[in-house]
């Protein structure tokens, strides 16, 4: 969907004046424990212990995860700070698209960092394994997932809202702009639709689209692409109608986003 977002907003711009696009996913919803992980939390933790790459002045940097942060005033959402983090996208919009600087930002608050902070400093975020004093072999990883929430088991609590969008600078018409193209989920509406919360909702929702529009033939590349390679006009009008509207704010306002085609 983001890749999406960054072809829309790179196709509005002047061509060859696009600077930055800022893929920035915010979670302001509360499941209610006092810790958990919103997908597997092996996978989870593992995304955010290693180093964070992100493309800038069109080559790799390298920083650490927290280690550089932003506050954005949202849509819905309101004032939220997100930190740089390392994403598939990342790496396929470098090479399609002709930007210089692509970044991916997710939000966290306070609490999480300090006990994910915790967890790690303890080693309790490790995959190797370790003796235990009776001379139980454990992997530390694994017994913290034990202990922690299953995150299916958070949708039915979840309330607040999620927004993904991208932050998309440049030019239209030899005058700087930025734009941001987003959607905004409410995790008790994904729940009374779907049974699921809004974060899993705006994963999945999506692959059906692109699904359906492969399956139609309106999507036909006959080989393996990326998103962004693709026409996201009807990908967008297909995802607005079946759950997962986007919107754009720009020096016009904040409007739904549509197309005729």
């Amino acid at each position: 969907m983001v890749n999406a977002y960054a072809r829309l907003g790179y196709d509005m711009m002047d061509a060859g004046s696009v600077t930055d696009i800022d893929i920035i996913d915010i979670n302001a919803g509360s499941h209610g424990k006092y810790f958990a992980t919103n997908f597997d939390p092996e996978i989870n933790f593992r995304e955010f212990t290693g180093t964070v790459y992100s493309w800038q002045d069109s080559k790799w940097q390298s920083n650490k995860m927290f280690e550089v942060k932003r506050t954005d005033d949202l849509p819905v959402v309101g004032v939220q700070n997100s930190y740089l983090s390392g994403h598939d996208e990342v790496h396929s919009l470098s090479a399609n698209l002709d930007v210089p600087n692509i970044r991916f930002w997710m939000g966290f608050g306070e609490h999480y960092i300090n006990v994910f902070t915790v967890l790690q400093s303890l080693g309790l975020l490790s995959e190797q394994p370790v003796m235990t004093a009776e001379g139980q072999e454990v992997v530390p990883l694994k017994v913290v997932k034990a202990v922690l929430p299953d995150p299916s088991s958070l949708a039915p609590e979840y309330t607040g809202k999620t927004c993904i969008g991208d932050k998309v600078k440049g030019k239209i018409n030899g005058v700087e702009t930025e734009v941001f193209i987003y959607n905004v989920s409410d995790h008790k509406d994904a729940y009374n639709e779907v049974g699921s919360q809004g974060i899993s909702y705006t994963a999945g929702v999506p692959p059906v689209a692109a699904a359906i529009l492969v399956a139609t033939g309106e999507w036909d590349a006959g080989k393996m692409v990326n998103v962004e390679e693709l026409d996201a006009k009807p990908f967008i009008n297909l995802l607005n109608k079946i759950g997962l509207p986007t919107r754009i704010k720009d020096s016009e306002g904040d409007r739904a986003l549509e197309f005729d085609i």
